[in-house]
């Protein structure tokens, strides 16, 4: 059968989702706990990449596997095979087409902000500081300026394959910036992302917030088509996959 998996995890020991030479996984991590739940170690199927440090609120994957445990108790007996910075939110059977990257239709990350000269002693982790004030009302216009359809090559780093293939059009449907006391949120869904593009683009609506530049100088980063109009790229730590949407029916 083909199972869904809705995962939550800290990627802060973690190279990435993906399986990499170089260092441990999320996925690794994943099908470790998976074959001695099953006896078997299959081949999933992640949503996204996601880059080193980067953390999920919801992330979804697949896999096929032969199984009696029931759905609604598969997430507790995986969760007792995985380590206690990553868990099984949900699972599911799914029908045998379904694949969790060609079936999501959008994907919204969150990128969090600490704005304080006093960072926080409970999620150091998992956010970005920034000491300077920023212009949250600033940010969220340039914000809506980068909702549609447009060539993101300026947000992508090198290296991205799918650029280098000249496949850089992405749509951007919400994007805004969000502030509750020193926390800062910048919020995006998309149709699909470019290497790195939500910390660029976080990055770059930080330089509006810092007014380093203007709300409407993203149009020009736009259609510029070059790295380095874009600002800096942001720390993974501050990244986190928030939701994944997939047809109603599923």
């Amino acid at each position: 059968m083909n199972i869904l998996l809705d995962l939550s995890f800290d990627g802060t020991r973690y190279c990435g989702f993906q399986v990499q030479k170089n260092g441990l996984s999320v996925c690794q991590a994943l099908q470790d706990g998976l074959e001695q739940l099953l006896g078997t170690r299959p081949d999933v199927k992640g949503c996204s990449r996601t880059d080193a440090g980067v953390h999920a609120g919801h992330y979804a994957l697949n896999f096929w596997a032969d199984t009696r445990i029931p759905m609604e108790k598969f997430p507790l007996a995986l969760n007792q095979k995985l380590p206690a910075d990553i868990r099984v939110n949900w699972a599911k059977i799914v029908p045998d087409d379904f694949h969790a990257r060609y079936a999501a239709h959008a994907k919204t990350y969150h990128y969090h902000i600490w704005n304080s000269q006093v960072d926080s002693p409970f999620n150091a982790s998992y956010h970005h500081k920034l000491p300077g004030l920023l212009d949250v009302d600033a940010m969220n216009q340039a914000a809506q300026l980068l909702v549609g359809t447009f060539d993101f090559t300026s947000f992508c780093s090198a290296g991205c394959e799918v650029a280098m293939r000249g496949n850089t059009v992405r749509t951007i449907t919400q994007c805004s910036v969000t502030a509750d006391g020193p926390h800062v949120v910048i919020s995006v869904t998309a149709d699909g992302y470019l290497y790195n593009m939500v910390r660029i683009l976080a990055g770059t609506l930080v330089q509006v917030g810092q007014h380093r530049i203007q709300p409407q100088d993203v149009i020009g980063i736009l259609e510029q088509k070059n790295r380095g109009c874009a600002g800096p790229t942001l720390p993974a730590q501050g990244l986190f996959l928030a939701r994944v949407d997939y047809p109603q029916d599923l």
